[in-house]
């Protein structure tokens, strides 16, 4: 997804920015392989009965090529029937082999080094580095190895402009350089809420008080113990996986195995904290297996978050860090002590909007919720590649479409329009990134849930955003959009 200026600014003007459609062109005429296939079972259906006599054929072979074309053209939530075949059969097939529940076997130990999470996450292991003393989680399946950062910084939108169009800036050259590197498989930015527990307003009251006993002491001091677990806090960490499958050769010369890679994504967190620095962000160090196991727990059980923060010393281990039991149901996900859903944000904005136009979203107040962008890079060489492909793809359906007499829409022009940009921000040597959005929002109770994603719905349309909720995947969906670990829906 590239983004395009208008206009050139002068100094210290914000710079709008544009973003490039989701691309809905399909493989031919729009439609999409499952569509053609669909469509090709119905018309050879109905060209067999024709070339049969057809008469009283038509009808006895009519459920079958009007099936075809209902499955192909009929939309549901924005997608044809067709399309919605696949989560159907997968969900039913969930259904049936009990897939839908997990509680955690509290007797039976587990192996060492891995992780108490639910699904596919089960086969993820723990690794920490010797160097850094970081926590690395291995995907022996995917082939990678993440690390987690926690990262600070001053608040955006309270910056001028001038100042905002400097970071914004500095973080595209941040993500240039995750896209040079051709070693990076994912990097995810994931923006959480937290219920605070007043830690930092007592630790700031400890050390810049004065507590003289006058009243304003006194009444300061009673307002910090009573506010303070009451209110709520912003948490950004920046993901790093390695692939290490792209990375073979490198880890063998750093000794192989985990080991190896671990080295290797070493290089790959320290050009990172560089890029950090020079971007004016300030990356606190690399989490440890502690402090990522307490970001598991209080993502599968938010109210023991608060708790987990004021000790710092419980939920230090990755091997309990799991929820104890997790329900799936086809539009939400219910953990340990909380309700959860999560929308996709199905479209960014189609016109020229502000950097900081996601804060109706980031900024909600009262609701829980996390907010994960995934970036997948991609090489230059790669890019080119897709890019060609997609021009090639483009200029033969136009040509298609003028033989038949379809007429050309604004949407398709739209989206040709942003290859052709795409290609001139290769060209000027900027990365090509993929984004996926995703919303995960929690709550104690149904009720509560339904309002908080009413609301999150409500902002995503002030941030000129479309959200959509993944139903029936809401297990792969929450541990992509509320944990660390680079995760893929």
């Amino acid at each position: 997804m590239s983004s395009t200026n208008h206009d050139r600014p002068t100094a210290g003007e914000l710079v709008p920015v544009k973003f490039s459609r989701l691309t809905r062109r399909g493989v031919l005429l729009g439609l999409s392989l499952t569509q053609l296939i669909t469509l090709a079972i119905g018309g050879a259906t109905l060209i067999g009965t024709f070339y049969a006599g057809g008469g009283i054929l038509l009808a006895y072979t009519a459920p079958i090529w009007v099936l075809a074309a209902a499955l192909t053209w009929i939309p549901i939530a924005g997608r044809p029937i067709v399309e919605w075949l696949p989560i159907a059969c997968w969900w039913l097939w969930r259904t049936t082999g009990g897939q839908l529940l997990y509680r955690r076997r509290i007797v039976a130990p587990r192996p060492v080094g891995t992780l108490a999470l639910p699904g596919d996450m089960a086969r993820l292991r723990e690794y920490t580095d010797p160097d850094t003393t970081a926590g690395m989680i291995h995907d022996p399946h995917a082939a990678t190895l993440t690390v987690v950062c926690e990262v600070t910084h001053p608040a955006f939108v309270l910056l001028d402009p001038g100042e905002q169009e400097r970071r914004v800036s500095s973080w595209g050259r941040v993500l240039a350089t995750v896209c040079r590197s051709g070693r990076i498989a994912t990097l995810q930015v994931l923006e959480r809420t937290l219920p605070d527990s007043g830690t930092g307003l007592a630790e700031w009251w400890a050390t810049h008080g004065t507590p003289d006993g006058s009243w304003a002491a006194d009444t300061y001091a009673e307002l910090i113990d009573r506010a303070g677990p009451a209110g709520e806090r912003h948490a950004t960490t920046l993901s790093l996986s390695l692939d290490m499958k792209t990375s073979a050769r490198q880890i063998r010369t750093a000794g192989g195995g985990i080991r190896g890679a671990a080295a290797v994504l070493r290089q790959e967190m320290n050009t990172l904290v560089a890029a950090l620095r020079s971007a004016d962000l300030s990356p606190s160090g690399w989490m440890t297996p502690g402090q990522i196991a307490v970001m598991l727990r209080s993502a599968y059980d938010p109210a023991i978050a608060a708790t987990l923060e004021r000790h710092g010393r419980l939920g230090q281990s990755l091997a309990t860090a799991g929820p104890v039991a997790v329900t799936e149901t086809w539009g939400r996900l219910r953990t340990d002590s909380a309700h959860h859903a999560v929308l996709w944000v199905s479209e960014w904005p189609r016109s020229l909007v502000y950097p900081g136009f996601l804060s109706p979203v980031l900024l909600s107040t009262g609701i829980q919720r996390s907010f994960s962008l995934i970036c997948t890079p991609m090489r230059s060489d790669q890019a080119a590649r897709d890019i060609r492909k997609k021009k090639v793809e483009h200029i033969s359906d136009q040509a298609q479409r003028a033989k038949i007499g379809q007429i050309e829409d604004a949407s398709q022009t739209a989206e040709y329009h942003d290859v052709l940009q795409q290609e001139a921000d290769l060209t000027a040597g900027h990365g090509i990134l993929r984004y996926t959005g995703l919303i995960a929002v929690s709550a104690p109770t149904i009720e509560e849930l339904d309002a908080a994603v009413a609301a999150i719905e409500q902002a995503a349309i002030q941030a000129s955003c479309e959200t959509r909720l993944l139903v029936g995947q809401q297990a792969a969906a929450f541990s992509a959009a509320a944990l660390p670990l680079c995760r893929r829906v």
